[in-house]
């Protein structure tokens, strides 16, 4: 059996904020694993690479309003920082 990978465990040490600003963040934090995982079989953040979030930025939220990208791309910066990279992000 394969433990599911524990999204709020890998993003505790960057979290801050409210209660409702956190939960949002791992929301977020798992809609794009489980999107990444579906096109590219990447279960974990660890796997991604840099097209792989800027796949799920272009084309999975390319009919969201604005003010929805800007928080996903505020969570995108959160797992960029966990994931100790120099990714840069525009929306």
């Amino acid at each position: 059996m394969i433990k599911p990978f524990d999204m709020e465990l890998f993003l505790a040490g960057v979290l801050s904020g409210s209660h409702a600003t956190r939960q949002r963040h791992l929301l977020q934090a798992e809609l794009i694993q489980i999107s990444i995982a579906e096109r590219w079989q990447r279960e974990t953040p660890w796997a991604w690479q840099r097209k792989h979030v800027a796949w799920f930025l272009d084309h999975r939220l390319s009919q969201r309003s604005e003010a929805t990208r800007y928080y996903y791309l505020l969570t995108v910066r959160l797992l960029t920082r966990r994931l100790e990279k120099s990714w840069v992000f525009k929306l």
